[in-house]
This record gives C-alpha cells, sequence and structure tokens, in this order.
C-alpha cells in the first residue's frame, strides 16, 4: 500500500514523484477543488459569517479520481504551496476528499530540491487552521465587499460592472494620478553649462550652481542672460577640488515585489507573465540528466522576506571565490533586515541549486524561464559579494560672484557591479557622471571661459503608474500582500477600470467614474490606510492573534452603515461616463463613430445603434489594414507583430484560426493560434502545446520545438503506466490510453473523448 501525495501542479508532480520514489503516489488537483459558488452571496452575515462552498464545476471527475487513490492509501500527504492560500487548499481538498484526520497529513517546501522534499514528508503537520482562516477572511471580504456594491454600480452607472475590495483602491490610485496630472501646471527653469578646454581632449562640462550665500534656481530668461553677462569672458577659478573613496552595497535578494519590478524594468514582462513563468521555475524544469533530471530552479516565489539559509550562503560563497576570486567575497555573509511588517513566512527568492549557473541550463529553458532564471540568480549571488569601491571627485569653480560645480566617480574595485546593477542603480546619477575625464587640476589654477550653454526646461507632471510602480507603490504602503499583486492588476485592466498605454497603467472613464462613486459613498473601501490595516488584521489571524468572526463582524458594522446610507443618497443613472469618440465616420450614416468595449477588447461602434449597427476594429495610428468586411469585432492579440510591431488579429483559414498582422497585405506576418494542455513535456519538462493539423484536427508539441522534438497526433495526459512509470497517451478515435514505450504495451480503455482532440 503507497503513500499518496496530492499537489497542485502537474509539473510540480513530476518532480516530487522522483524524489520520493516508488513508495509514494504523486497526483496533482490542478488548484482548488472548492470555492464559494457564482450565483449567490454564499456567506451568512448573520450566523458568524459563515461560508457555503461548493465543489468546482468542472472538476468531480477529478475529485472522484483522487479519492478513490486516497481511500487505498496508507497516508496522504497534502502539499499545495506554502502560504494561505495553498493552506486553504489542503484544508477544501481534505473536506471535498472527506479524508481521515488520523491518516491526512500536511507538509510543505520552500524549495522542490531532494533533501527538502524528503525532510518535508518526514516531518509533516497538521493544517493550519490560522493560515486557512487568513485565507477564508480574504475571501469572505472580497465576496461581501463585491456582491454588496455592485448592484449601486448598476443603478448608478451600467449594468455588469463589479467592485472589489483591493482592487477599488488599485483603481482609486491610478485615478488620482491621472487628476494630478491634469492639475499639474509646468513651471519654467533654465540651466547654463559651461564647456571648458577650448576643444582639447580633457574638455570638461561644468554646472551652474549658485553664488557664494548657496544655490540659486533660474526662472526665467531674464534671470539667466543677467548671469551670463556678468560671467562672460571670465577666467574660471577652481576653489575646491574633493577626492573621496566610497563603499557601495549590493541590493538584496528578491522578494516578490522587487523581482516584479526588477522583470518589469529590465525585462519588460507584465505581472502576470513574470508570476507564470516563475512559478514554472519554481515547481521543476528537465533540465537534462546530467543536472540531476527534472529540478525546481527557484524558492518559493511569493515571499516578502529577505531571510537566506545558512546551507544557501555557504555555497553561494563558496560559488563567489571560485568563479570570481577571494577577494570578491566579504569577510562574513550578508545579512538583510526585512521590513516591519512582513510575514517572513519564507526565504527571499534565490536559486535552490546556486551550481545550475543560467548559461549551463540555457539550452533547456524557454527565452522566458532563461531570462528570469538569469536575473534571480544573478541578483542572489551578488547580493552576497564584496562592496563596491568608487573613487568619487568634485570640482567647484569661481566665476566671478557665482559659483559652478561638476562631480563624477570611477570604479575603483567593482565587487558587486562586475556581475549585477538593479535598474534603480543604473538610472541613478547621484554620484555624477562615470569615468568623468577632468583636466590635472588643483586649488587656485585658472582656466579661460569656456562656451556657455543656457538652456530652457520645464518641470514635468508626475509620470503615470507602471506595473513595476504600481506595485512598488502597494508594497510601500502595505496594501495587499505578494501572492495578490498579480491578481489586483490583471484585475482592474479586465473590468476595464484601466488600461495599458506602453508600459504606462491609465485609469479609463469607467474607472473615474466608478472611483468617484467609491469616494463619494463608501471612502473607507478606496481608502490607502484602511485597507492596510485591513491586511494587518489578516496577518494578526494568521498569528493566531486575532478571530476571524470578529474582525468580519468589526468590518460589517461600519460596511453595513455605508450600505444603508449609499441606498438613499446613490439614484439611479447618477453618473454618467464619458464617451470617447473614434477618429472615424461611419459610413452606412455619416455619424462619428464612438470606443466601445467588447469581449475582446476595444472596437469602433456607431452611436446610432440600434437602428445603425455599424462596427470597425480599432487599429493603430499609421497603420494601413486591409478593408475589413466582418460585422463583428475582430479579436486582436495580447502581442505584437514580430515585424512591423502593429496589432496582430485573429483570423479564420483553411486549418482553423490563426493571427495574422493587422497591416496586410503591406505586412504578411502571421502565427499560429496555440493552446496550452497542462501536461509537462515527457522529454523536457516544458509546456506542450496544441496546435492545429490539417482538417480541422490537431497534434501537440513542445513549445521549446525545435530545440526539443517532441510532438505527437495522442494527446499526452498527466497519468503514468502501471507497468513502467512512463507516460498515457490518449489514441483519437479509439477509446483507448496506451503506454508512450511499446515494448511495455499496456492499454486500457477510456471511453470519453476529451473536447481538445475535437479540433480548436
Amino acid at each position: 500500500m503507497a503513500n499518496l501525495v496530492i499537489v497542485e501542479s502537474p509539473s510540480k508532480a513530476a518532480a516530487i514523484k522522483k524524489y520520493l520514489g516508488s513508495n509514494y503516489k504523486v497526483v496533482a488537483s490542478k488548484g482548488h477543488v472548492r470555492d464559494l459558488p457564482k450565483s449567490s452571496l454564499s456567506v451568512d452575515i448573520d450566523h458568524g459569517f459563515e461560508a457555503h462552498y461548493i465543489n468546482i464545476r468542472g472538476k468531480g471527475d477529478l475529485i472522484k479520481e483522487i479519492r478513490k487513490e486516497a481511500k487505498g492509501a496508507k497516508k496522504v500527504y497534502l502539499a499545495p504551496d506554502p502560504d494561505r492560500e495553498g493552506e486553504a487548499i489542503a484544508w477544501h481538498l481534505a473536506g471535498a476528499l472527506g479524508l481521515d484526520p488520523a491518516k491526512t497529513l500536511r507538509i510543505t517546501f520552500n524549495e522542490i530540491t531532494p533533501d527538502v522534499v524528503r525532510a518535508a514528508v518526514k516531518s509533516p503537520r497538521a493544517i493550519d487552521m490560522n493560515l486557512v482562516n487568513a485565507q477564508q477572511t480574504r475571501r469572505i471580504w472580497d465576496r461581501v465587499v463585491g456582491y454588496k456594491l455592485s448592484p449601486y454600480l448598476w443603478k448608478a452607472v451600467k449594468n455588469g460592472l463589479s467592485a472589489g475590495r483591493v482592487q477599488s483602491v488599485a483603481a482609486s490610485i491610478l485615478v488620482d494620478r491621472e487628476n494630478e496630472i491634469r492639475a499639474f501646471v509646468p513651471e519654467e527653469y533654465w540651466t547654463v553649462d559651461a564647456v571648458l578646454g577650448g576643444g582639447t581632449e580633457q574638455e570638461l562640462t561644468v554646472h551652474f550652481y549658485g553664488d557664494r550665500n548657496g544655490k540659486i534656481k533660474l526662472g526665467s530668461e531674464a534671470e539667466t542672460n543677467k548671469i551670463l553677462e556678468e560671467i562672460a569672458g571670465k577666467d574660471f577659478k577652481v576653489t575646491a577640488v574633493k577626492h573621496a573613496t566610497k563603499q557601495k552595497t549590493p541590493a538584496p535578494p528578491f522578494t516578490t515585489s522587487t523581482m516584479q519590478q526588477e522583470a518589469s524594468r529590465k525585462l519588460g514582462f507584465q505581472s502576470q507573465r513574470i508570476m507564470r513563468v516563475a512559478q514554472e521555475l519554481y515547481e521543476g524544469i528537465h533540465v537534462g540528466t546530467e543536472n540531476g533530471g527534472v529540478q525546481g530552479l527557484i524558492t518559493y516565489m511569493r515571499t516578502d522576506s529577505l531571510r537566506v539559509s545558512d546551507e544557501a550562503k555557504n555555497a553561494v560563497r563558496a560559488l563567489i571565490s571560485d568563479k570570481y576570486g577571494a577577494e570578491f567575497c566579504p569577510a562574513a555573509p550578508r545579512v538583510y533586515k526585512t521590513k516591519a511588517g512582513a510575514q517572513d513566512a519564507h526565504e527571499a527568492i534565490r536559486p535552490s541549486h546556486i551550481d545550475l549557473e543560467p548559461a549551463k541550463i540555457r539550452k533547456y529553458l524557454t527565452i522566458d524561464q532563461y531570462r528570469l532564471y538569469k536575473l534571480i540568480w544573478e541578483r542572489f549571488v551578488a547580493s552576497q559579494m564584496q562592496s563596491a569601491t568608487l573613487d568619487t571627485l568634485a570640482l567647484e569653480f569661481a566665476v566671478g560672484d557665482y559659483q559652478f560645480r561638476a562631480s563624477g566617480y570611477s570604479v575603483a574595485f567593482p565587487g558587486y557591479m562586475a556581475l549585477y546593477e538593479s535598474s534603480e542603480e543604473e538610472e541613478n546619477t547621484a554620484e555624477g557622471q562615470r569615468d568623468l575625464r577632468v583636466p590635472d587640476l588643483a586649488v587656485g589654477d585658472v582656466i579661460p571661459a569656456g562656451k556657455l550653454i543656457p538652456a530652457r526646461h520645464f518641470t514635468e507632471a508626475p509620470p503615470r503608474y507602471t506595473e513595476a510602480t504600481l506595485i512598488k507603490f502597494l508594497d510601500e504602503k502595505g496594501i495587499g500582500r505578494p501572492s495578490t499583486y498579480n491578481t489586483i492588476i490583471t484585475t482592474i485592466l479586465s473590468r476595464n477600470y484601466a488600461v495599458r498605454e506602453g508600459k504606462s497603467l491609465v485609469a479609463t472613464p469607467l474607472g473615474e467614474v466608478t472611483t468617484k462613486l467609491m469616494k463619494e459613498n463608501f471612502p473607507e473601501i478606496v481608502d490607502y490606510t484602511f485597507t492596510a490595516h485591513m491586511e494587518d488584521a489578516l496577518d494578526a489571524i494568521e498569528e493566531g492573534k486575532a478571530d476571524m468572526q470578529s474582525v468580519l463582524s468589526d468590518f460589517w458594522k461600519d460596511f453595513s452603515e455605508e450600505l444603508s446610507h449609499a441606498e438613499t443618497t446613490i439614484k439611479a443613472g447618477s453618473f454618467e461616463i464619458p464617451v470617447e469618440k473614434a477618429d472615424m465616420i461611419c459610413e452606412k450614416c455619416g455619424a462619428q463613430m464612438i470606443v466601445k468595449n467588447g469581449r475582446f477588447g476595444k472596437f469602433a461602434a456607431c452611436p446610432n445603434y440600434p437602428n445603425c449597427q455599424n462596427t470597425k476594429p480599432l487599429f493603430e495610428k499609421n497603420a494601413a489594414p486591409a478593408p475589413q468586411t466582418e460585422k463583428k469585432p475582430v479579436i486582436v492579440a495580447d502581442f505584437k507583430c514580430e515585424l512591423c510591431g502593429a496589432d496582430m488579429v485573429q483570423r479564420t483559414g483553411r486549418y482553423g484560426t490563426f493571427f495574422a498582422c493587422s497591416r496586410y497585405p503591406a505586412c504578411k506576418f502571421t502565427k499560429q493560434k496555440t493552446h496550452e494542455l497542462d501536461v509537462p513535456c515527457p522529454k523536457c519538462g516544458a509546456k506542450i502545446l496544441i496546435k492545429n493539423g490539417k482538417r480541422k484536427t490537431v497534434f501537440y508539441s513542445c513549445e521549446r520545438y525545435p530545440d526539443c522534438d517532441f510532438s505527437s497526433w495522442d494527446m499526452p495526459t498527466a497519468e503514468t503506466c502501471p507497468q513502467c512509470g512512463k507516460m498515457l497517451f490518449r489514441k483519437k478515435s479509439k477509446g483507448l490510453l496506451v503506454c508512450a514505450d511499446k515494448a511495455c504495451g499496456y492499454q486500457r480503455e477510456e471511453p470519453e473523448t476529451p473536447a481538445t482532440e475535437k479540433g480548436q
């Protein structure tokens, strides 16, 4: 009788099965198995906020299958992710499967490596109900806020809108920034530079600072011209030459927040993409038999801690000494202090195997996996390296009654900068110009007047938030937690409260209207401090310092009063969404078309609907799209043309759907539409893509093709052969599951044909 281990992901299951051996069977729940139903509130507010959970639709067969395995198992280990959400999944699994508490054990691992997985199995624990209740409280809070607020949005704005607790705060942040930009009044200012050296190789540019009394801000052309007249033709006298040495320490290893910020800035990844790739690196990837096969490459990626295990510190210090030299390794390991209020449940994000250098395993990773893994690996190694030594130089010059200055630095010893510099460091110019070249100057030296360069400038409005800066703001204000940042951004975009413009997140007219309604009627919901306080309450529940029912009751007492007040103040249609006009005319009735949001994004529509039902796709400016005859909005892909950068739109061809450049026929780039199969590649562990074949059939291919040559007309499954342990494939039109190894010969009947085999 084997032991059963239940994880969330099939890809994670492959690595864990390998580490535990034949006495353990590993199955995947594929995420949550129970949740609150969508059709009703399902929270009994009057009886202790009791939640009514149901099995998620479509998971009935999976639950039956896992329940059958659990009944025959010696012990059942619940092994979802090591956080509140994972603990709740374990609790729901125990309930949905009817597991015997006496033989049901909870195990967690911060990294998926042989030693950590085996150690976890040796020291299981019970399900932590404090963690479960913290997750339940968040879920109930979000459900109550959403279901109680949404009817007011329907009444005052339009039907179909939904409100969220933290998402409303995020939308409010974007709206506040948009209002700041509109209210901003640019101020004029001037700068004056002087080029000294008369065109020689040691030419030096110095900047106007002020006079003997301090810094002077030049606010007009008249002020600037007055100074230019006074210093014209006068010599520059050196009044100070200051040499100094500065130590620059490395940035700490990544937390979830800093990883998302850095990957956004350096790699251009969106938060959803970052967390998806990080999950793949954590769960395990086949990196070749010479590197141990399937390996979890990073530690758990949802963390706000900067703590690092002693074992990991010793390993990275040994690598630094061997690879870079002893002078790059500090005398003692670096210890970084985790910020106040952090949960500190897991280590910082770091490589699980420091010896698996990015270049060593590059051929086994997708491009996204390699780039993110390289970023994490380099950041962690650099965090334990020696400080950089900078030689700084500051020069001061007197010209009549005025002062000019110049500063710069050179790298005397690179230290950690030999491997990595954070994006903020790269943008920071606090030390002045790098490798500043200056003549051999001493105090009292006189340099003839050089070319004077005045320049007019205007102060700029605060920039719009990007995903990176919004996540930083949420993190600093304590709004949300590492596991929620991606969901927050995804939700406000999907609800059309914000849109992307390049890298910026911009509040939409709908976002502005709903935020106005929330601020006027439910100010606490969109208050930064109140939302952060609610997050602290969740932490208190997790630590056993607060009770779930008491926290929810305190919140409901104030919230219900706001609901009662809103019932009398919010009138039907009292908040009108401004209409966005499209830059095109309806050729059927001559009206100026307006921008609408549909299921697949924005499109242009005639304002005279339903009398005129004309619609058109929206294209980028300067694009030259082919004439469109479709009456329905064109589906726009979430990626751009690789040749010209225009939108990619969905088309239907002889062999099914595909994506083509919207500028066709000027640009003829196309890309096949693919779907992902939730089964790892049997050769390399990467994702398997479902691709269109001839005559509306499909086949299955590794996403790393041609680096990995796996492909099959038969559908790979998450099941393994009971005789040899290899993958089972579902034969088309025969209702059979067959072993991948023909020599094994195992097969069994499988009457149901999945939808993925019926054509995409």
